[in-house]
């Protein structure tokens, strides 16, 4: 059941299932909570309180937002946890990946671990070189047509490319929910705005977060040309003993839609150790 919570600037959708330790769900641009579908029972059988969220723009949330940034994110995303009684464990998704660094950074009282899904988290930097790898380079066409044009065809091409082989068994209507959300011009507003934000932000917080980060990156992301080196450098950034990086194979951009069993036992012995650790 889709419950709001109203923080500045507007309303954001979100449902909780379950209960125990709390577990807070984000998303990535142009999505909603659904991403988070196959995800959800296996952390409630494990025993876990789970709220998934919808972003700002996105989903059920409402539109018209003043800041896209990932820090604003950040807040709705601690507005919630505070609202549901945290601290939390907070588990981001490409943009929100950045934005629970920023939130661990700025409340370390409320966030116990993060778990961040190929975040976007340093600034990008495109080499000659890159260009050469064809998933990166057809990934980032797409998403700078998207952005630029707002073109919705473009999007669904881009996801073509960010689910390399295995799809979700319910793909068709995964993308039709997709395809209906960005249809209409504020979603896809979101989706522009989200873009066009720097992740400079959260780069300027990794040094300054104190709990585990968990970093789960594919090894076919077309979002970079070498996903490891990036989750390398992520991990690098974080404070020493912190962060861990794992890579699954075959996984584009979406590890948690292609292959959730994965990410949740990736997941789990991580939310045990750190509950052990604290």
């Amino acid at each position: 059941m889709t419950e709001y919570l109203a923080v500045d600037g507007g309303t954001i959708a979100y449902e909780v299932a379950g209960s125990g330790p709390l577990i807070v769900l984000a998303h990535g641009i142009g999505d909603s909570r659904a991403a988070y579908r196959a995800v959800i029972p296996q952390l409630v059988a494990a025993g876990y309180r789970v709220a998934a969220v919808d972003l700002r723009g996105c989903g059920e949330s409402s539109v018209g937002w003043p800041d896209w940034s990932r820090t604003a994110i950040a807040g709705d995303l601690l507005a919630v946890i505070r609202h549901l009684g945290g601290p939390a464990v907070l588990v981001g998704h490409s943009v929100s990946g950045d934005a629970a660094t920023i939130a661990a950074a700025q409340e370390p009282s409320l966030i116990t671990a993060v778990v961040e899904l190929a975040p976007v988290t340093r600034k990008m930097s495109i080499r000659l070189g890159d260009l050469r790898v064809k998933r990166f380079r057809r990934g980032m066409l797409r998403l700078l047509g998207t952005g630029a044009f707002g073109s919705v065809s473009l999007w669904r091409s881009y996801l073509d490319v960010a689910y390399p082989g295995v799809k979700p068994a319910d793909w068709a209507e995964r993308l039709g929910r997709i395809d209906s959300l960005m249809r209409e011009p504020s979603r896809m507003k979101a989706l522009q705005s989200m873009g066009r934000s720097a992740p400079t932000d959260a780069g300027a917080q990794l040094g300054n977060v104190r709990c585990p980060v968990l970093v789960v990156m594919g090894t076919l992301d077309p979002d970079w040309a070498d996903p490891h080196a990036e989750g390398s450098a992520i991990v690098d950034a974080l404070p020493s003993d912190l962060g861990h990086l794992e890579m699954i194979e075959g996984a584009g951009h979406y590890p948690h839609d292609q292959f959730s069993d994965q990410v949740v036992s990736l997941m789990l012995p991580f939310l045990r150790s750190t509950a052990a650790r604290a």
